[in-house]
């Protein structure tokens, strides 16, 4: 089945996922792979000439697990693969342009991914830090929050996923939150879908300020260092009897009395073996999961000192990494009050007859000075406009949605086409260099290490700009890289 780009017949243009070549065509394939058959024909049968390409998403973990039990290199496992999927979608009479077949492991294809890479570099798009992973000991690589469960395990291997800190290349994708978000309204996708999209991305409104850091005693600190927080209600914030740092804040170490270090380092570490999944997922209970830093910090409303606490539900990815706590309108803020003995006051009337605990509906504001009286959104609005006039901090837009992270410290996949200078840092490959290609003569080792780390031959190269000895970038791209540009 085939087309020509100059055929005169109404253009139409169908393309299927692309299958994984990490084993036997079963009967998932044939069922997703049948919808976009049919609609190649029906369209066919209308007198369009239909584009209807077909590839193989073919770098992953599959084929270097398979590489790692035999020895061999992950090349010949996945060919072997790709000519059984293609003898079984050629017998199922799937109609595909088999002159137009890609795969993501080509030199070709590898190629612009690696351009597309550079482009992102050269715009600001991507970017290299250190960073909390989630790291799967079972695979010995980082995981995307994509790739692991809600009950805290890795999709592929079932290990309980880990947290580590290294250093990581990103996609800056929270570039586009909001045009992401907005866009989701144009499509044609079933409502639920879109719903949990916009989930995913999670846009929430509110103010940051900050809470001047003071010692045990609410004695302000001599430097006048400052927390800064983030809420979605600053109406409530004369309620806020704690603060609460995640325990992978910057801030720490620095907040910690001497007092308290041994109980914070120990609380620290034990949350490091938790995925965030888990420690958002809690429900309740959340005693002996936080611990009293030994500082305090000043409320601005009404400058009381409250104490300072590390606790597992709040991370440093989602808005600056610290919360004020209001128990009496957060849930999770009320159970950790009471499991801390923490105050409760309530800055929202519950309706009458109420008995639960915390009240997150709609009321008038109480026990909040010059807000008392005022509905949730004249009083949110009141509290940002006070917050920049006193120079305490700003209205603010904040995003669930996470950089992409696309380091994999694995073999098979897309090399990252980046060299490291003594001179000159991380140095981009120049175009007319590509594709970076990894060797053929590598041992695969379950070390949780790239084998392209103990290849001389790949590792050794020279700076682009200097000419002087560099060494080459030895993580590789998430698959979902590839995947994500071959339509």
């Amino acid at each position: 089945y085939e087309v020509d780009n100059d055929d005169p017949r109404p253009k139409s243009y169908v393309l299927c996922m692309y299958p994984y070549p990490s084993g036997p065509a079963h009967m998932g394939h044939v069922r997703n792979y049948t919808f976009g058959d049919l609609l190649v024909r029906y369209r066919t049968m209308q007198g369009q000439a239909v584009l209807s390409p077909i590839g193989f998403d073919s770098f992953g973990l599959p084929a270097e697990n398979a590489a790692i039990k035999t020895g061999e290199h992950p090349r010949p496992f996945t060919d072997a693969k790709i000519e059984e999927l293609t003898s079984s979608l050629q017998r199922l009479g799937a109609v595909y342009d088999w002159r137009r077949v890609v795969k993501s492991h080509d030199p070709s294809y590898i190629h612009w991914t690696q351009w597309i890479f550079l482009r992102f570099l050269e715009a600001g798009l991507a970017y290299r830090r250190n960073a909390p992973v989630n790291w799967c000991p079972g695979c010995q690589t980082v995981l995307a929050n994509e790739q692991v469960l809600a009950d805290g395990t890795c999709e592929r291997s079932g290990d309980l996923v880990e947290r580590r800190d290294l250093e990581q290349w990103f996609f800056r994708i929270t570039e586009y939150a909001q045009q992401l978000l907005d866009d989701l309204q144009g499509l044609d996708w079933p409502e639920r879908v879109k719903t949990m999209q916009r989930n995913w991305i999670g846009r929430s409104e509110g103010a940051e300020f900050d809470l001047v850091l003071a010692d045990g005693e609410g004695t302000p600190r001599a430097d006048g260092l400052a927390l800064r927080v983030f809420t979605t209600r600053p109406d409530t914030s004369f309620g806020m009897t704690y603060a609460v740092m995640a325990p992978e804040h910057p801030l720490v170490p620095e907040v910690t009395s001497d007092a308290q270090r041994a109980e914070v380092e120990a609380f620290v570490a034990k949350v490091r073996q938790a995925s965030e999944l888990e420690r958002v997922s809690s429900e309740g209970g959340l005693d002996k999961r936080g611990v009293f830093t030994g500082s305090t910090v000043i409320n601005p409303f009404n400058g009381k000192a409250v104490p300072l606490y590390l606790a597992d539900y709040v991370l440093m990815g989602y808005g600056t990494g610290a919360i004020m706590a209001v128990p009496a309108e957060d849930q999770r803020d009320w159970d950790f009050a009471q499991a801390y003995d923490l105050p409760i006051v309530r800055t929202v009337q519950p309706p009458e007859g109420w008995e639960g605990e915390a009240y997150t509906g709609d009321g008038p504001t109480i026990n909040s000075e010059w807000l008392d009286g005022l509905g949730k959104a004249e009083a949110i609005a009141k509290a940002i406009d006070w917050l920049e006039v006193e120079g305490h901090g700003e209205g603010t837009v904040n995003y669930r949605l996470r950089d992409w992270l696309l380091s994999r410290q694995r073999f098979w996949g897309c090399p990252i086409p980046i060299v490291y200078c003594p001179e000159h840092g991380a140095v981009p490959v120049p175009d007319d260099q590509l594709p970076v290609l990894a060797p053929d003569d590598v041992e695969f080792r379950p070390t949780g290490e790239s084998p392209l780390r103990f290849h001389e031959g790949f590792l050794a190269t020279t700076c682009p700009v200097c000419g002087g000895p560099a060494t080459r970038e030895t993580d590789t791209m998430d698959t979902f890289v590839d995947s994500s540009w071959y339509f």
